[in-house]
């Protein structure tokens, strides 16, 4: 709440923290995705009070809450494990009241993780009961949503959620997992009540078939309509990743980022799908691109021109890192450098930034404020080029705006005949660099002097 100025002015518009919920568990919950009160703010954070004024105060500034939600599983501290009401409220009931008081963790309870059972046509019953009603870890209960008053109850609560808070939209996290008929059920009773409401599920696999299926207007095989309006871009992420990465040949570089998107035939709506670079559970964007800051803006700026909406984690705009150790949840989740009590950083006035972290700050402040007020990126056509050249030419147009993305791998200066672009219909028109506010005139040929990534828009923004 002290610093949505600074989310606000980098040209932030919605807000999703990780479950606030209260999570009184032992140990290992820090997250926040092992509820133990569906209706309580953990008091670590502050009150029911505190988190209205929270989204209070974001809708002031025109801004929207996400809400974190587990539809999933519960802890296994919470209190109705203590006195189950029925003998199916949670599953592999049975298993865990025989084993209660010998509870080893060991016991043949838990998920199989095989979410592809969702969509398998040959999938036998056993796989996908094992991947729908297995528990996510061995302290985290497997929600029944078979039980009426279970379905009931989850729906209710996130609809309570939305009304108490005035939600923007709802993160619901491990989509795949829980009974799929309550979860299209679940997502429709929102809507219904909602129709301009927003819904993203986390189906993390990088095979947009997958991805595909959950959203609403699938063509799915089994005739399965899922009520949801958005999914996570998983596979665009990793492509972005690679993409960046790879060394330039046929098959590796910029073309997995072309063929990403080239994927978008198989979305009902791409342009409803979230996509991002980095989250609480992945590595950090600046590590996955070998901490290098020029990798780092061209695949940051690409995103952000992309027929989605972008997601960006906390601390990337300051090239926070996990570098240390990749993978380790601990760094990928570390404090936001805020001048906190003897601390030496703070991020919100730039005090103790490096060159390069004031750089990339200033370079998603740009690049967000303009995509917010760009028709072009968000509701324009999208039309790109096979890479060439080490580059690779994306167009986002509208009436009276073109947007244009270039990315340059070459580390030696290079001129690209912009003839092959000649389609678009730019010849003879004046652009503007959004980063460095240069004005350039598309005609024969392009000079790129340097590595990197460029963004021209025929808009008039200075």
């Amino acid at each position: 709440m002290n610093h949505l100025d600074y989310i606000s002015d980098l040209g932030f518009t919605t807000v999703w923290p990780t479950p606030v919920l209260t999570n009184d568990m032992y140990n290992g919950s820090y997250h926040g995705y092992a509820i133990t009160d569906y209706y309580e703010v953990d008091p670590r954070f502050g009150t029911l009070a505190d988190y209205k004024n929270l989204a209070k105060k974001l809708h002031q500034k025109g801004m929207k809450l996400i809400m974190d939600q587990v539809a999933n599983h519960c802890g296994l501290e919470h209190w109705w494990m203590k006195d189950l009401p029925f003998d199916d409220w949670v599953n592999n009931q049975k298993n865990y009241e025989e084993n209660i008081n010998n509870w080893d963790y060991k016991t043949n309870i838990n998920s199989n993780h095989r979410r592809t059972t969702n969509q398998d046509l040959y999938a036998s019953k056993v796989d996908r009961k094992g991947n729908n009603e297995g528990w996510f870890v061995a302290t985290m209960p497997d929600l029944n949503q078979r039980n009426p008053f279970m379905a009931k109850y989850i729906i209710q609560n996130s609809i309570w959620w939305i009304e108490t808070l005035g939600l923007g939209g709802i993160r619901q996290d491990t989509y795949p997992y829980p009974d799929k008929d309550f979860m299209a059920n679940w997502a429709g009773s929102i809507m219904k009540e909602y129709p301009n409401f927003s819904i993203v599920g986390e189906e993390w696999s990088y095979n947009p078939l997958l991805v595909g299926y959950w959203q609403k207007g699938a063509k799915n095989k089994d005739g399965y309509k899922s009520n949801l309006k958005s999914t996570m871009d998983f596979p665009m992420q990793k492509a972005i990743i690679e993409g960046i990465n790879e060394e330039e040949t046929w098959g590796t570089g910029l073309v997995k980022i072309y063929e990403g998107l080239a994927n978008d035939f198989h979305y009902a709506t791409p342009k409803d799908i979230m996509v991002f670079l980095d989250n609480h559970d992945e590595n950090r964007m600046f590590t996955a691109l070998n901490e290098d800051v020029v990798k780092a803006k061209m695949a940051l700026s690409y995103l952000l021109m992309l027929p989605r909406i972008p997601q960006i984690y906390y601390g990337t705009e300051i090239l926070m890192d996990d570098t240390a150790n990749p993978g380790d949840h601990g760094l990928i989740r570390t404090d936001f450098p805020g001048g906190f009590k003897g601390g030496k950083i703070n991020a919100f006035t730039q005090e103790g930034l490096s060159d390069n972290q004031k750089s990339m700050q200033n370079f998603v402040s740009k690049v967000l404020n303009y995509r917010k007020n760009s028709d072009a990126i968000q509701e324009g056509k999208t039309k790109h080029f096979a890479p060439f050249m080490n580059t690779y030419f994306l167009f986002r147009s509208i009436e009276n705006e073109t947007v244009v993305h270039i990315i340059n791998k070459n580390d030696k200066p290079i001129t690209i005949d912009l003839k092959r672009y000649k389609e678009v219909g730019l010849n003879g028109k004046k652009l503007k660099n959004i980063i460095t506010g240069e004005d350039f005139i598309w005609e024969d040929k392009i000079n790129l002097k340097e590595k990197g990534s460029i963004i021209l828009t025929t808009k008039s923004i200075f």
